[in-house]
């Protein structure tokens, strides 16, 4: 395909049709020139094909796919090969169903337990997201298939999401939200990205040329096409000229239309809608190159499904209870182990061809099974609430499946508080009361506060699994497998301790994200709060040691590649998989910045007594923070922690490196710079020295020579003063001229 001549054979009319879909699914065909159209399919944890009609928030049906485990689930594996391995199923899915380019993965950051479609989004790290984003990317691209990491950008809520601004500041912006996306795109290298629906700082995602263009192009390199999310445009011919290259769904012409009249008109430059339509077209040909359908094999695809979803698991409890013995009488309590809730509603909600739950696989000569409570409705039925509590009292381990029902988690909304339905915490509590030896498996896509935590023995949180979480929930609970996932986010005791609550729905159209860069555990840690689990948490039914903590060099500047390794040991019994997470702690100062920030993890699967070498590589962006005056990411000069551990609070290994910046921002001094930001720079302390020498300190009452005092006598009386204020409080030997001659010395000491 040259798309060059394809584009100068095609009609105004023609280039701007391209622009938009043709329907729900399909961009449209230039059949005299050849160009075939792209079928699209939402995802992004499976295969959402719909025929001709569509409807895009899964109230319509689809094909019969396979439900693999949310992204809230796939993250908490910590593992990226785990996360390829999905991709390329579902790219050979794809391909399997003819659908060229499947619509995720879903990155937005989790800034509040409450945001609706927290379920299909991976972390509140945004390098966790990122690095599982680029491996989905990567998966799901090698067998031919295109995706679309969505949804650029800032959405974070479902409340107002079409006429929302998400109103912060530009160190935020650059260090949270932006970051979810910036290593999947250099890194992934996707074939489409999908703006948001709100607006950043009252411009719409759809036609902000700062993120689409200058960022998202010219910063980070993305050289495919930007694709509306449906029904996401405003202002068709300025979404153009911002870098937004398709509208979906179709229109039905009435914006292509906009674009033929903003051309003709002289608003918009043909140069725009060509350079859009060529992208467009590179996607095409891609999605042309490989478009051949393969078979697809769905039994095997569930057996995947099974094993992601128990390498997916997160032990957050277990004194002693579990693994549970086969040949002990357990009772299976709560509807959901008979009708477990696998996914969340929306566009991401799969037509799953086969479910499994833990009640239909389990040994029935071994577990009983009372509903407990209905999922339904949060109201306490007494016949089933005694039912439980006698198979309760009957069996050694009462296990409860517990979580949130289908219309607690939806795209389109966000929930309104962080609990579970009383009636199940009324179950739980009653269960625990019959039997101690209680576990509660968790089926939700994310945080529940959880007022019954410390009267169970075990709980295992399940996520949202998949179509085959219930045959991996009795993998895990019976100890078939060894549980290794560990959070992607923390779980706060209460909603009300999550930095955003109070500002999370915001006023009007108006959110302010004011915790700025404290999201998840950069704000718990901060504040040195409780949690209830903190990132990074998770346990095994073995135990891991971690020793010998080794860092390349002690000393490195900025634009250096620091090399960290550390040695894993398993010293249980049976093989596991340890996640080391590597934090790390920059100094505190005058920057405010996080305790510690996760910039690295590796997953390592050990025999019983097995040692292994975990190795991580930093680069300069790893210690860096944005500075907004400098407009770059900068890693300041001082000694940097390299921490680690199991999770944010269960740091094993920690040492420190120094590291000096290479390039310091360019500052000048003024009438108005105070003395305490001259005296950090060490150079500069003789010239003060010399220049306060001048005044007599008897004149303020002070008997002694400021100039003989030592630096710190200087900042702590000095400190705060600007250079005007010599002039009063010299008693008259200080003047103006003196000062605008000791500013022009310190500005061409070349110290500033």
């Amino acid at each position: 395909m040259d798309i060059k001549k394809i584009v100068a054979e095609m009609t105004l009319e023609e280039k701007a049709g391209l622009c938009s879909g043709a329907d729900f699914w399909h961009t449209k065909a230039v059949e005299r020139l050849g160009v075939e159209p792209i079928t699209m399919s939402d995802g992004p944890h499976g295969l959402r094909r719909q025929e001709e009609a569509g409807d895009h928030l899964g109230m319509g049906g689809s094909v019969p796919a396979v439900c693999f485990p949310a992204g809230c689930a796939t993250a908490a594996s910590f593992d990226e090969a785990l996360v390829y391995e999905l991709g390329q199923e579902l790219g050979k899915e794809c391909r399997a169903e003819g659908v060229n380019v499947l619509l995720g993965p879903a990155v937005n950051i989790k800034r509040s337990p409450l945001c609706g479609r927290n379920f299909e989004y991976y972390s509140e790290d945004p390098y966790l997201a990122s690095r599982m984003a680029a491996a989905y990317i990567k998966g799901v691209q090698s067998r031919g298939v295109g995706t679309s990491l969505k949804h650029f950008l800032a959405n974070n809520q479902e409340h107002r999401r079409m006429s929302g601004s998400s109103e912060m500041d530009e160190r935020t912006l650059r260090e949270i939200y932006l970051a979810a996306f910036e290593e999947a795109v250099k890194e992934g290298r996707p074939w489409t990205v999908m703006c948001s629906y709100n607006r950043i700082n009252g411009t719409y995602a759809a036609q902000n040329r700062k993120f689409l263009t200058d960022v998202l192009r010219n910063e980070w390199g993305f050289d495919g096409f930007v694709v509306s999310d449906w029904g996401a445009v405003n202002d068709r011919p300025a979404d153009l000229e911002a870098g937004l290259d398709l509208e979906m769904p179709s229109s039905f012409g009435h914006n292509d239309a906009r674009i033929v009249e903003a051309v003709k008109a002289g608003r918009l430059s043909e140069k725009t809608l060509d350079q859009a339509v060529e992208r467009i077209l590179g996607v095409a040909r891609k999605c042309r190159e490989a478009e051949r359908t393969e078979p697809y094999d769905k039994e095997a695809a569930h057996r995947l499904a099974r094993r992601m979803a128990g390498e997916c698991m997160v032990l957050l409890k277990n004194e002693g209870v579990l693994p549970l013995s086969k040949n002990r009488k357990t009772a299976f309590i709560g509807e959901f182990a008979a009708h477990p809730r696998y996914q969340g509603g929306g566009s991401s909600h799969i037509n799953a061809f086969q479910t499994e739950s833990a009640w239909e696989l389990a040994d029935k000569t071994c577990v009983t099974y009372a509903k407990g409570c209905s999922i339904k409705e949060d109201k306490t039925d007494e016949a089933l609430l005694k039912e439980a509590v006698l198979a309760a009292k009957e069996a050694e381990t009462a296990v409860v499946f517990a979580g949130l029902p289908d219309s607690y988690e939806s795209e389109g909304y966000d929930r309104v508080h962080m609990r579970l339905p009383e009636n199940q915490n009324e179950l739980i509590r009653a269960v625990c009361e019959a039997n101690p030896n209680t576990v509660v498996v968790l089926h939700n896509g994310s945080p529940v506060e959880m007022p019954w935590a410390d009267q169970v023995k075990g709980i295992l949180e399940a996520y949202l699994g998949g179509q085959a979480v219930g045959g991996a929930v009795l993998d895990v609970l019976y100890g078939e497998v060894n549980p290794s996932g560990h959070l992607a986010e923390t779980f706060p005791l209460k909603l009300e301790d999550n930095p955003s609550y109070l500002y999370y729905r915001g006023e009007g159209d108006t959110v302010e994200y004011r915790e700025g860069i404290f999201v998840g555990y950069r704000y718990y840690d901060k504040k040195k709060m409780d949690v209830l689990f903190p990132f990074g948490h998770g346990l095994s039914y073995t135990d891991f040691a971690f020793s010998n903590l080794k860092i390349s060099a002690e000393r490195i500047r900025d634009t250096d590649v620091l090399t960290v390794s550390v040695d894993i040991k398993n010293t249980g019994s049976r093989s596991g998989k340890a996640v080391a997470q590597l934090y790390v702690a920059p100094p505190q100062g005058e920057i405010i910045r996080p305790v510690r920030e996760l910039k690295g993890f590796e997953k390592v699967e050990l025999e019983a007594g097995e040692s292994r070498t975990a190795r991580f590589t930093l680069s300069g962006r790893a210690f860096s923070f944005y500075d907004t005056a400098a407009g770059r990411f900068r890693a300041p000069s001082g000694r940097y922690g390299i921490e680690i551990g199991l999770s944010s609070r269960d740091i094993r290994q920690q040492c420190q490196v120094e590291l000096e910046e290479s390039e310091t921002p360019h500052t000048r001094v003024g009438m108005d710079t105070i003395f305490l930001d001259i005296l950090r720079r060490p150079a500069a302390v003789p010239m003060v020295r010399e220049m306060v020498a001048k005044m007599d300190v008897a004149d303020a009452g002070n008997g002694e020579s400021m100039g003989e005092g030592t630096t710190e006598m200087l900042e702590a009386l000095l400190g705060y003063m600007p250079l005007h204020a010599l002039v009063s409080f010299s008693g008259g030997k200080i003047g103006f001229d003196d000062i605008e001659e000791f500013i022009e010395k310190l500005n061409g000491s070349g110290i500033f």
